[in-house]
């Protein structure tokens, strides 16, 4: 061959093309999983392209000549679903659970919850409105932190948060377990029969991050609800309830997200 250079035969899948994506992108955007959970897939071997396992990332396929299957069941798009869900205390947010116990995913029509994964989970005590879709392209641009899609909770203390530490809480942070844990904004809001009542503003949410920071300035949370994701709101759905995005919300949603990836 001239210039010495060798033709590759015998590959297992084609040469990338203009039109291939890579593999876990191609089961995000099936539904199967997020981009994430799609390359645990991988790397455990449950996927197969044209019948051959693959167990290692970087695999490019192109969905209109090749076959993907995981776990041997045949992978085809699916219509874009998202919808907004209020998560009621009391119910693990997993798609899983080893134990048994009472999940969201419980509480949803089987013909929803096989296909709908979350986008920024709640504790089992928290509550609110939550993200689910089958998108999964859209869940890893909103739960991602380097997008800084805004997160808005209405939170209960038993005792005050003092003055001094609301200030800390955003700027330069409060330390707990070794992370410092930081808010855009705590905004006090007075007191109910509940207890001292706070707005808390995230851009982005470590593992129960709120009350790990009151805790570590002396105020136990007796409640949480998360009442906005980005430009959704909680308005109007009751405990347990859900509903498909409007067209406007959707379109709102695609926006914020399609700016945080222009800018990164």
């Amino acid at each position: 061959m001239a210039g010495g250079r060798k033709a590759i035969v015998g590959s297992a899948f084609p040469r990338p093309n203009p039109n291939s994506l890579r593999l876990q992108r191609y089961l995000a955007q099936c539904g199967v999983a997020s981009r994430r959970a799609a390359e645990q897939l991988i790397r455990e071997g449950r996927v197969a392209v044209d019948g051959r396992i693959v167990s290692e990332l970087g695999v490019r396929v192109d969905p209109t000549v090749q076959k993907v299957a995981v776990d041997g069941q045949p992978v085809v798009p699916e219509p874009p679903v998202v919808l907004l869900y209020h998560k009621p205390r009391g119910l693990l947010c997993t798609n899983r659970d080893p134990f048994g116990r009472v999940t969201y995913r419980d509480r949803l029509p089987e013909s929803l919850s096989r296909h709908l994964f979350y986008c920024g989970r709640l504790d089992r005590d928290s509550e609110g409105l939550m993200l689910l879709t089958n998108d999964g392209a859209l869940a890893q641009r909103v739960t991602h932190p380097r997008h800084h899609v805004l997160r808005i909770y209405q939170v209960w203390t038993q005792a005050p948060i003092p003055g001094e530490a609301l200030g800390r809480m955003t700027n330069p942070g409060i330390w707990s377990e070794g992370e410092c844990l930081r808010t855009i904004r705590v905004l006090p809001e007075g007191r109910d029969r509940l207890g001292w009542r706070y707005r808390f503003e995230l851009g982005q949410g470590r593992k129960r991050q709120i009350r790990r920071m009151a805790q570590a300035v002396g105020a136990e949370v007796i409640r949480l609800v998360r009442v906005a994701i980005g430009p959704l709101r909680l308005d109007g759905l009751k405990p347990g309830e859900w509903r498909p995005l409007s067209p406007r919300e959707r379109n709102a949603l695609e926006a914020l997200v399609s700016d945080h990836v222009g800018g990164t």
